[in-house]
């Protein structure tokens, strides 16, 4: 079977990633070794924070046949997540969320299903599909789940280009997709790169709220509001504390505010639909979530993985800068709910309950 024509092969796989509902698949050679000198540098300054696993693996997340030795390509993989009932507009309503303090913002990535296992899956059914086809295959499926510059390779394979902001940029979809690879033991030909088209806008780096975008295409993760709402375990530092809002899960701000968004996508899959209460709901709702009813309400969510002590920490936060920004009367819930957790058995999220209590009345300028 491997004595077909490759090209033809290749056009075969992207018919059948359509089918599965990915929205572009393409294909990548293993040499990343442009891409070394950027790495090792973004580790030396330490901007990985606690992601301690970047650091262990080192250069081996360059070096995809040290990942999976044997390995001639990869294949490349997005898919789009925009919910289904995505109104025009969006950008511009999920920014106006921003402004109303007492509603909690959640990723919208992150407002449906788990896509760890979205992705996964049907990853393993084209692989099922190629293999039923080439004959046998050796490959090894990837979904954000081990040392892989998922970028740099969908760059190389032409899926789009990398943004100011580090994240993939498509013409036709802008950013709103998740990636995912296939690594392969077979020298398919290469899908070709394309152009950057970012240009001279820096929307992205301007409208960070912490400024987590240190230069264009460089971005220190330590500051980054989603690294802090779901990848950092410990205190939020105090100086951030004020910058974040009311997100309380992710950060799309760079998103947002990017033109290329405009092209973005609706997903044709189910899964990626708002569940209710991920979206517009209060904070001193969530807030009032047990860990019972946090498990139950996250139940196959992206979110379910920072665990309730972080997501009470989070929402603490929110709810301190909340009670910055209105008046007497509208403070009352938020600080009963502060109250009712204030001797909440975590030491994390009763520092954060404190700090928050202590936000009634202060000037936000001074921060």
């Amino acid at each position: 079977m491997r004595q077909l024509n490759s090209s033809q092969w290749v056009s075969k796989i992207q018919q059948w990633g359509r089918a599965l509902g990915f929205s572009q698949i393409g294909v990548a050679g293993v040499d990343l070794t442009g891409a070394e000198p950027g790495l090792s540098a973004w580790l030396a300054a330490g901007f990985h924070g606690d992601m301690h696993y970047m650091a262990a693996h080192g250069l081996k997340r360059a070096r995809p046949t040290e990942l999976v030795p044997g390995t001639l390509r990869v294949i490349t993989a997005r898919m789009d997540y925009l919910p289904a009932d995505t109104p025009e507009g969006w950008q511009t309503l999920e920014l106006g969320r921003l402004g109303q303090p007492t509603e909690g913002i959640i990723s919208v990535y992150a407002r449906g299903r788990d896509y760890h296992k979205v992705m996964r899956n049907r990853l393993q059914k084209l692989s099922d599909q190629m293999t039923a086809a080439l004959g046998p295959l050796g490959y090894r499926v990837f979904t954000d789940s081990a040392p892989v510059l998922e970028a740099e390779l969908a760059s190389l394979s032409g899926l789009g280009w990398r943004g100011k902001h580090t994240l993939l940029l498509s013409r036709e979809a802008g950013s709103t997709f998740f990636l995912g690879e296939i690594f392969v033991d077979m020298a398919l030909p290469v899908t070709k790169p394309v152009a950057g088209h970012c240009g001279s806008c820096s929307a992205c780096i301007d409208i960070c709220p912490t400024r987590a975008i240190v230069a264009p295409y460089r971005l220190d993760a330590r500051r980054c509001i989603s690294y802090l709402t779901i990848e950092h375990a410990g205190p939020i530092p105090l100086e951030l504390r004020p910058l974040m809002g009311n997100r309380i899960y992710g950060c799309d701000d760079c998103q947002l505010i990017c033109p290329w968004n405009k092209f973005a996508q609706r997903s044709a899959l189910p899964d990626f639909d708002a569940r209710a209460g991920l979206a517009g709901s209060q904070l001193v709702e969530l807030f009032a979530w047990t860990e019972e009813s946090f498990l139950r309400f996250t139940e196959g969510s992206p979110i379910r993985r920072i665990g309730h002590e972080r997501w009470l920490r989070n929402i603490a936060v929110a709810l301190g800068n909340a009670l910055r920004e209105i008046d007497d009367d509208s403070a009352k819930p938020i600080l009963a709910a502060l109250a009712s957790r204030a001797a909440h058995p975590s030491a994390l999220v009763r520092e954060h309950v404190a700090w928050a209590l202590k936000q009634l009345g202060s000037d936000s300028n001074s921060f």
